[in-house]
């Protein structure tokens, strides 16, 4: 009988560090890190894509209305929200009466529920004005 509770010990022994083992693999598996963090400047191994309308690189050429209106504007503008001219309806009909100097002043200082600038604060007045061109055509 001792023979045998001696040779359960070495037994459970020799198990234990490899069960150990397994289980510390097990557990750094549940708990590693879901994602990465990049920081400009720095290499980052993630492939992040850029946004086609993103701020201005100084001295850089303007971005075109298009791009403006996809980046800052299309999110009320393209559903009307609040009661925003929809992109390419008849919305924009009664406000082109009013002139484009008007329209101009409205994006670039706000109204009713807009703010200036759409919120937009990076983007620069020819930016502002050639986003209400694009939505206005």
């Amino acid at each position: 009988m001792k023979k045998f509770a001696l040779l359960a010990l070495l037994g459970l022994g020799f198990v234990s560090p490899v069960m150990a083992a397994q289980d510390e693999g097990d557990v750094i598996g549940r708990i590693k890190l879901v994602g990465d963090v990049c920081v400009q400047g720095k290499p980052c191994s993630v492939k992040v894509p850029v946004a086609a309308a993103a701020a201005p690189v100084p001295g850089g050429a303007p971005r075109s209305g298009e791009q403006v209106y996809t980046a800052v504007c299309a999110g009320c503008h393209g559903a009307g929200v609040m009661g925003a001219p929809k992109m390419g309806s008849s919305d924009w009909a009664p406000r082109l009466g009013q002139g484009k100097p008007t329209l101009y002043q409205h994006a670039l200082n706000g109204i009713r529920s807009m703010p200036a600038r759409g919120g937009c604060a990076a983007c620069s007045d020819d930016e502002i004005k050639s986003a209400v061109d694009y939505m206005a055509k």
